[in-house]
Order: structure tokens, then sequence, then C-alpha cells
């Protein structure tokens, strides 16, 4: 039975928060568009892998990823005022596209409804 690590679990969820408020305090602006949805840490917690989308749906997700990219340096000196670890782990962010999926996932179920519905009006 595989042991649970609570510890990493706890910094994962400490490295989200504290990616977030970095974040919001941002100057470049599509920085303030990222959202931090979730991080997994590798067992030795060396590398961290942050998972990020945007608020507005039309954004690109490479830009979001690229700019994220390009501060990484400034995250990391920011996780290293705030993490009580020996060695900040280095960070590596995806994109997330749940919500998009999710979004997606949502029309299809509406359009099947309206499709059975008007199939069930044909019949009457």
């Amino acid at each position: 039975m595989p042991r649970d690590f609570p510890r990493s679990r706890r910094v994962e969820e400490q490295i989200q928060r504290l990616l977030s408020e970095s974040l919001q305090g941002a100057r470049d602006p599509r920085l303030r568009l990222a959202i931090v949805t979730s991080v997994r840490l590798s067992r030795d917690l060396g590398v961290a892998r942050v998972y990020a989308t945007s608020l507005d749906p039309d954004h690109d997700p490479e830009e979001v990823c690229n700019a994220l990219k390009h501060a990484a340096g400034f995250l990391r000196s920011t996780l290293a005022n705030g993490l009580t670890v020996r060695q900040v782990p280095e960070l590596r962010f995806q994109y997330d596209d749940t919500s998009a999926r999710a979004n997606s996932m949502d029309a299809l179920i509406k359009a099947s409804r309206a499709r059975d519905q008007d199939d069930g009006d044909d019949a009457s």
C-alpha cells in the first residue's frame, strides 16, 4: 500500500496559495489573468508542476504559459520568502484546460437535451 505524503500535500497547498497571491499583485497584466488551479510536487520536493489557467476564456494558453515561465524567477524568489523548506522547488508550468473542457461538455449536454426535447415534441 503506497504511503500518503501529508507533508508534500501541505507544501503543495502552501505553494499554490503563495503563487496565487503573487500573481494577483503582479505588474504584468497577463499574470493577473492567470489562476493557479493545482500544484503537484515530486517525491523529493525538488520539482513543482504548476497547473494554471486564465480568467479570460479567449486568452491564448501559450501566452499564459510563456508569461508564467518568464516570471518563474520572480515567483520562485517569492516562494523562497514564504516556504519553510530547505530547497525551493523548480517551477514547471502547464496550462490547465479543465474549465474549457467542462464548458464544451456542458454545451454538448445542453445540445443533446434540446435535441431530445425536440424529438419528444415531434412524437406528440
